[in-house]
């Protein structure tokens, strides 16, 4: 277990290191998240609307039901769209930083301009899918919780490159979902699983940053009995987090990029050791 968050941590690192030479690179998060809390607020009006009136006509639990669901696709597709189109410009410029050029911001959007058509086929996909999840979820029990964890992961793991086929290929989203399935078990085997991945890391920031934002916060309102230095505090914390989450997209776009190249090419960028690389999947162990 050592031996992987300490790889992980060298994941970090790698993909910081080219964070380093282009910074420009956190915009696309951060753009992202402000655009995905704008579009949601605006659809949360006619969400609030829709459900008032099923309330005051006394539609039946059924039609509430698919209707909820119909909204529920509606917002998956329209954030998930938002979500794609951010991370192909992302990933777009990270491809080309570790192809040796200099990308600007604009280079990464005409590249995800010129596969929007691609990035809203894929959005819907993952839309039904999520709805699919969902419905397991609510609707199966136990089972379908199991069922549908385990179809997250195949789903998230199948779709891994997707994004940075998009960019170098520029297939649909159909194709671009069979060639990265097609990449790595080419590259990783037939049976694979993830062995070790940046989000682990950041678990680990997230939960010191509310360890201390719990400690600070206590220590200031027992010392200054302020409600406002209080509030402060947790404004500084939740600060801390969005600015964790914008460095962490970043790295994970820098990091499927890597992967990528590595998949496609057998070599890897000049901060990443290929052993790192080679190691991020693994085959499952098959039962005896």
């Amino acid at each position: 277990m050592f031996e992987t968050w300490g790889r992980s941590w060298q994941l970090v690192k790698a993909s910081w290191a080219v964070l380093q030479s282009d910074k420009e690179l956190l915009w696309f998060p951060v753009i992202s998240g402000i655009v995905t809390i704008i579009i949601s607020a605006v659809m949360l009006i006619p969400s609030i609307a829709v459900s008032i009136t099923l309330f005051t006509t006394g539609a039946n639990e059924g039609v509430s039901e698919v209707v909820g669901f119909v909204g529920l696709f509606i917002f998956y597709l329209v954030t998930y769209t938002i979500s794609i189109y951010f991370n192909t410009a992302l990933i777009g410029a990270a491809m080309i930083r570790l192809d040796g050029g200099d990308p600007t911001m604009s280079d990464g959007f005409q590249l995800a301009n010129a596969r929007i058509s691609k990035i809203i086929g894929f959005a819907a996909i993952s839309a039904t899918v999520g709805i699919i999840i969902r419905l397991l979820q609510e609707r199966g029990g136990l089972l379908g919780g199991i069922v549908s964890w385990l179809g997250g992961v195949a789903w998230n793991i199948a779709t891994f490159l997707v994004i940075p086929v998009f960019v170098a290929q520029d297939v649909g989203p159909i194709e671009a979902i069979q060639n990265s399935t097609s990449l790595l078990k080419k590259t990783w085997g037939e049976q694979i699983t993830g062995n070790f991945s940046i989000g682990g890391i950041f678990i680990i920031f997230y939960i010191l940053l509310i360890v201390v934002g719990i400690a600070l916060a206590s220590l200031v309102g027992a010392a200054t009995e302020s409600v406002a230095a209080v509030v402060t505090v947790i404004a500084v914390m939740v600060f801390a987090f969005i600015v964790l989450a914008v460095i962490q997209g970043a790295l994970n776009g820098i990091y499927q990029a890597a992967i990528y190249r590595f998949a496609t090419t057998g070599t890897t960028p000049d901060n990443f050791d290929v052993d790192l690389i080679r190691n991020s999947f693994k085959e499952k162990r098959k039962r005896g």
